[in-house]
């Protein structure tokens, strides 16, 4: 199946200095060029980058990708960084893995239309409703989410759609916002830039 794109149009207002890290998946280009034309400054950065150089930033993505093996700094990042962090796919298993969760094969593989239910309110989620339908892979998904993460969202497939840490704003999701099969991604988009803002 070929993915359509969302093509979107430039907000000025929502500027702010958010970085993608590149994990080596398909989409990690459109999450960068969706958030360039929401108006933020942003560029697809290597995923050994040195930490130091990402300390003037407002938040950082975790783009997908197809191991954890493969990526890079992005555990020293969640060390170092305080800023919000938003991990899409593999970046929410790195975020999972890297606080004590546990990730696993899925029982479901391949990219699919999936219906996911938003299972408590969030600043991340503002504006959205119960029910969305988002494209996903679940090849790999969380199994075990760290001690009190909070578990924001699931589906019939996979139990753990959705995580926030429950202190720091840390999310991941396991779909892909930046695609046209997803309702509300633009959305999700915004309310991170929002949260990243603050």
């Amino acid at each position: 199946m070929t993915t359509k794109f969302k093509f979107r149009i430039r907000t000025p207002n929502l500027m702010a200095k958010i970085y993608v890290v590149y994990n080596y998946g398909q989409y990690n280009h459109l999450i960068q060029r969706t958030l360039r034309d929401l108006g933020v400054e942003t560029k697809l950065i290597q995923n050994d980058t040195p930490v130091e150089e990402l300390k003037d930033l407002d938040g950082l993505v975790f783009g997908g990708g197809p191991t954890i093996e493969r990526a890079g700094n992005s555990s020293l990042y969640l060390d170092e960084l305080d800023i919000p962090i938003l991990g899409i796919c593999l970046g929410l298993h790195i975020i999972a893995e890297h606080f004590g969760g546990r990730v696993d094969t899925g029982n479901v593989g391949g990219y699919a239309e999936v219906h996911v239910k938003i299972l408590q309110p969030d600043p991340i989620f503002e504006g959205m409703p119960e029910t969305l339908k988002v494209w996903a892979s679940h090849a790999d998904e969380v199994k075990e989410i760290p001690e009190d993460f909070k578990h924001l969202a699931t589906s019939d497939v996979c139990r753990y759609e959705a995580i926030r840490h429950p202190k720091k704003p840390i999310y991941g999701v396991q779909w892909h916002p930046e695609v046209y099969h997803t309702d509300y991604g633009e959305e999700l988009y915004r309310n991170f830039i929002e949260i990243c803002k603050r």
